[in-house]
């Protein structure tokens, strides 16, 4: 699952920049983009984990057995 791994590298990424830099750069909150790093990244490990439970080969399948045979003789 590469787009899980993605997901939690942009929310760690966001949350560095969000509360470990205090860096100013003109025109651009480093504080601000790292919040939408995060959500970005959240939104992407949830819809990746949407996806992929969707095709999990474990899922439970109701598999229903009609007898045609007649046991009235």
């Amino acid at each position: 699952m590469p787009a899980l791994g993605l997901s939690l590298f942009l929310v760690a990424l966001g949350a560095i920049l969000a509360f470990a830099v205090n860096v100013s750069v003109t025109g651009i909150d480093i504080s601000v983009v790292g919040v939408i790093l995060m959500v970005v990244g959240l939104v992407g490990m949830v819809m990746s984990l949407l996806f992929w439970t969707s095709f999990a080969p474990f899922r439970r399948t109701e598999i229903e057995v009609h007898d045609t045979a007649d046991h009235h003789h």
